[in-house]
Order: structure tokens, then sequence, then C-alpha cells
């Protein structure tokens, strides 16, 4: 599916954001809901050369992974109007031109009773991309995020911020892959407060 597509006797669209658009959308939008998309796992498995890493050093962020098993919590946003070509021109930049995903269309499960689910737009790093790196262990991924950064700050942030969003507004979800690369990563803190104490700003 191509964005493009999407805008053909649109009026309303829901944009699904599983990692940074939870907490950084940068876009105008309508309204947003909490819930989540059956069938995908989040991993950090996608490279990343602009936002948080370099072509030097590649850093991690998450992309989805098809699991019939699993499912991934996070944000959806509505855009209406003229709203919805000015996101899908931003977005377009932002996650297809330097990030590298594509899109797909996905069903949305709002959290609450009642709410109905929604067709939304998500994006997706797939493993034929070229900076695509694939899975590792927790440790590996900590510590590939612990050093990486890029224009748009520290891969550890990224990292922290998407952790603090699952606790702040899906605490009953255990995020185990997340989680654990998290702890991973703050037990390196120490050491890399003592190379680059700029990071005790995060």
């Amino acid at each position: 599916m191509k964005p493009q597509d999407i805008l053909t006797e649109k009026t309303s669209l829901w944009i699904f954001g599983y990692g940074s658009l939870v907490w950084k959308p940068d876009f105008e939008f309508r309204r947003s809901k909490v819930g989540y998309i059956q069938g995908y796992k989040r991993r950090f498995w996608h490279g990343d050369n602009f936002h948080r890493g370099n072509d030097e050093m590649l850093g991690r962020v998450v992309t989805l992974v098809e699991d019939d098993d699993e499912c991934t919590w996070g944000v959806a946003y509505e855009v209406t109007g003229a709203q919805i070509e000015e996101s899908l021109k931003y977005l377009n930049v932002r996650e297809a031109v330097r990030g590298g995903y594509i899109t797909k269309a996905v069903e949305f499960i709002p959290r609450g009773d009642g709410e109905a689910p929604l067709l939304a737009l998500v994006y997706i790093a797939t493993a034929d991309n070229p900076i695509y790196l694939g899975p590792a262990s927790c440790e590996e991924i900590a510590s590939q995020i612990a050093v990486s950064h890029g224009k748009t700050g520290h891969n550890i942030e990224y990292l922290l911020r998407l952790a603090d969003f699952m606790r702040a507004y899906c605490p009953e979800v255990a995020d185990n892959h997340l989680f654990s690369i998290e702890a991973s990563a703050l037990a390196l803190v120490p050491y890399l407060l003592a190379s680059d104490p700029a990071l005790s700003t995060l």
C-alpha cells in the first residue's frame, strides 16, 4: 500500500504508532487512542543511520514482526481533512525516506469496553531493507543502543522513552523484549557517563 492511495475520497485516517510516534508524532491530529494491533510483535531489529545512529554506527529502533500469538501496544492518531495529506507527507520523509519503512493497513483495537476496531495505517521495516539488522540478544542490542546517536539524539533516549510510555499508559502489558533491553542498557549507564557526561541529561 502506498500512502497516496489512501488519500482518495478519504475524510478521516487513523495512523498507528508503536515507536517514537507514541511520544513524538510531530504532526497535527484530531484525537488519539491507546490500543493495540494483533498478529505483530515489536522488536529492536531495524537499523537507523539518521535519527538515532549514523552510517558508521547504526542505531537500533523498533519495527514489527508478524506473529499470530503476539500483539503490539501503541497509539493511534486520527487525522482529518487537510491533516491527512500533511501528515502523510511528513511521515513519508520521517519513516519511509529516512527510515526505510513501508506502509500497511492493520486493525487497531482501542483500549476500553465497547470500543470498535479501527482500520489504521502503520509503518513497518522489513527484512529486505538494506539497514535491517535482524535479531540479536537483548544484551547485544542494548550495547549497540547504548553507544549510538544520530541527528535526533541518543539511541538510549529512544529506548527509555518507549519503556516509559509502556509503563505509564499500558502498565498491565509485559513487554519482555523492551524491558529486558532497557535493563541491560541501564546497567551500562555508569560506564557511559564516565565517557560521555552529556548522557546525564537524559
